[in-house]
């Protein structure tokens, strides 16, 4: 356990600290939301610090006592047992964690090889992933969708935030961050008259949403197109030009939002996606300028480049990276998706603590 990294995440607690006791931080709210964020990420280290330093306190008062009372050797030795889990405790929250862990995402789902089928698999994932969120507290916002011929999803985008700060510093991310990549369904389509099984690919995106203040975004580096929005088939859904696409020309990246018949609230929402967009891949250009064994989510909705396979006819649900498999997809489906999430979570923690950066999610 490294002393000077604790002496400074203590001290940096204490600044946090008064900086939320001062009322002026209040007026920013972007500001205050880091802050806390950042605070409630070093909560649970203050708190296990100050337990561990009592306990020591306590162990060495009953230690004392026992040379005279030794009624007070019992209390020592119990106290001498507990230190080594406060001490590993305390090691493991000193591990340096994801630093997007407590932000909010922009979850994107495209459908991918298997048209249709794929299209209407992407629809059961979307509210497979607004279920969840609903079972967690969180707030869900749909801020661009496409729907197909059938009722499916070609492509949709969703903003999923926690109320407030959350808690320990864990929020939407450290949850949902493990869903970027190919996800593969193996069913017998609805579009399907023979009953024979498909194969069909949905890909899934998922980036932390950026605050303004994390990403500078020159206007006359962007590009932003009007259009009239359209439904399944082509069919217009609006009469106006009000679907905007921003285009960020130093780095190509495209952003679309038709959703609302308001330009304004088009470009708001379009602006909110391309501050995510530009976040990540800075992110990502840091993390390949420092290593060439760079880790990144699947960008191509190809079958065989899966995280994980959806099997309808055994209910089963797989995820390629961990090993791990259950036969309850009806539950997963249905918002019940802590299993998996949670077994994600756990080859983590054990990859930190095996002093890799953190497990891929590819």
């Amino acid at each position: 356990m490294s002393t000077d990294r604790l002496a400074t995440l203590l001290d940096e607690y204490a600044q946090l600290e008064r900086r939320l006791a001062d009322p002026a931080i209040h007026a920013d709210q972007s500001t205050a939301r880091q802050v806390g964020r950042r605070f409630a990420e070093l909560t649970p280290i203050h708190k296990t610090a100050a337990e561990l330093t009592q306990a020591r306190s306590d162990l060495a008062a009953a230690r004392e006592l026992a040379a005279e009372d030794p009624e007070f050797a019992a209390e020592a030795d119990a106290l001498a047992e507990r230190i080594p889990g406060i001490e590993e405790k305390l090691a493991e929250l000193l591990i340096p964690r994801d630093p997007n862990d407590g932000k909010d995402v922009i979850l994107e789902i495209k459908a991918g090889e298997g048209g249709e089928e794929s299209a209407l698999f992407a629809g059961d994932l979307l509210r497979m992933y607004l279920r969840y969120a609903e079972r967690r507290g969180w707030v869900t916002e749909v801020l661009d969708s496409q729907e197909s011929d059938l009722g499916g999803m070609k492509d949709v985008a969703v903003a999923i935030k926690t109320r407030g700060v959350p808690e320990g510093g864990y929020g939407v991310w450290s949850r949902l961050k493990w869903e970027g990549g190919v996800h593969r369904v193996q069913r017998v389509p609805a579009t399907e008259s023979q009953g024979r099984i498909h194969t069909s690919a949905v890909g899934v995106l998922v980036t932390p949403e950026a605050e303004e203040a994390e990403v500078e975004i020159d206007q006359n580096d962007l590009r932003i197109d009007v259009f009239r929005s359209s439904g399944p088939g082509g069919q217009s859904v609006n009469t106006t030009d009000s679907a905007v696409r921003i285009t960020h020309l130093p780095t190509g990246v495209v952003v679309s939002c038709q959703n609302e018949r308001s330009q304004l609230q088009n470009k708001d929402r379009a602006m909110r996606m391309l501050r995510a967009k530009l976040a990540q891949l800075a992110e990502e250009q840091a993390a390949a300028a420092a290593s060439d064994a760079r880790r990144a989510q699947v960008r191509t909705v190809d079958r065989s480049e899966r995280i994980r396979t959806y099997n309808f006819p055994q209910n089963r649900i797989s995820d390629h990276r961990i090993n791990f498999t259950a036969y309850n997809l009806d539950l997963v489906l249905a918002g019940d998706a802590d299993g998996v999430l949670d077994a994600l979570t756990e080859a983590d923690r054990a990859a930190r603590l095996a002093g890799e950066t953190e497990l891929s999610r590819r």
